[in-house]
């Protein structure tokens, strides 16, 4: 099969073209042909040395891919051969077959292309673990968003606005910001040219944000612990803006103020599993209405993933970047 390598640590034009053996399938997994794929942060990271696949995991990049159902372990399942899916992958996604965990395999929500259908794993997977299994976003709670206009951004807007929650984002740029707009945010915030913890504690009479989306770290979290409401949350899923931070642990004693934090490639089969059957619950109804909708910035072929994670460490794009396959 055709596939793409990182072959050495580096920038993007490490990523080649390659020819790979056909992955083998196990008990519990099925073996998916790829139509598309998506491309993340974490697969730069991955490119770059920095962010090693777990163990017994494939080499090659990719985490969200949809495709059609090949081989695999059917028996007590709904699934047949032939049924278009998307599935979250622990690696290999930038390949034109991948095996993935039954657990974490899923129906294309109704009316979705498979390249549309690529674009929810790894991002709808992450928002819904952090913002409302870890950091519990409950009813009539508001969320910040830090980098709105990435696929992580643009989801975690959707989502919560669908829901029914007060959302404002932050982005680098006026255009960004009004792409946040346009898709939930009921404030962008620039923040380059405006300071997030003033505005939010603005737009809520100063009581701050319940929950935010940080993907930041370093020097935004004092910030953030300035403009979170008492009792509020913080979920961290990154570190670009640094790894450190200087924190005034009195206010998170006194207002009773939650940090955590999660990465979720390492997390078990049965773990996703369990977001899963939540998304196909909660979330594929909203999908299906179109209530919540794909932002695909551009599509680049599999040969050109090069170009795809150069585009990706831009930062010019609004929502995803995705790999066409077939």
């Amino acid at each position: 099969m055709r596939a793409i390598e990182i072959t050495h640590p580096g920038p993007a034009d490490v990523l080649k073209l390659c020819e790979r053996p056909m992955p083998v399938v196990r008990g519990g997994e099925v073996l998916i042909k790829v139509h598309a794929a998506g491309v993340n942060r974490p697969d730069v990271f991955q490119r770059m040395g920095n962010y090693a696949p777990p163990a017994g995991a494939s080499d090659l990049p990719g985490l969200e891919v949809a495709g059609e159902i090949v081989d695999g372990d059917l028996d007590y399942t709904t699934f047949d051969i032939g049924d278009k899916v998307c599935a979250l992958v622990q690696g290999g996604g930038y390949a034109e077959y991948v095996v993935a965990p039954l657990e974490q395999v899923l129906p294309i929500p109704k009316g979705w292309s498979m390249l549309e259908a690529a674009t929810i794993s790894e991002n709808y997977y992450t928002v819904w673990s952090n913002v409302f299994d870890r950091a519990h976003l409950g009813e009539g709670e508001t969320l910040l968003v830090q980098g709105g206009s990435s696929g992580i951004g643009v989801t975690a807007i959707q989502l919560a606005s669908a829901l029914g929650h007060r959302v404002f984002a932050t982005a680098g740029s006026d255009d960004k910001v009004a792409a946040c707009m346009q898709l939930g945010a009921e404030r962008g915030i620039n923040y380059k040219t405006e300071d997030f913890a003033t505005i939010v504690k603005s737009l809520t009479n100063d009581r701050g944000a319940d929950v935010i989306l940080d993907m930041v770290g370093g020097d935004y979290l004092p910030r953030e612990i300035s403009c979170l409401a008492d009792d509020g949350r913080i979920a961290l899923i990154a570190t670009l803006g640094g790894s450190k931070a200087t924190l005034d642990l009195g206010q998170v004693l006194r207002r009773r103020l939650t940090i955590t934090g999660s990465t979720l490639r390492p997390r078990s089969a049965a773990f996703k599993g369990a977001i899963a059957k939540q998304l196909l619950d909660k979330v594929w109804p909203l999908m299906a209405a179109r209530k919540l909708k794909p932002v695909i910035y551009e599509v680049f072929p599999l040969e050109q993933a090069a170009a795809a994670h150069a585009l990706m460490e831009s930062s010019n794009h609004v929502g995803k970047i995705m790999l066409q396959v077939i």
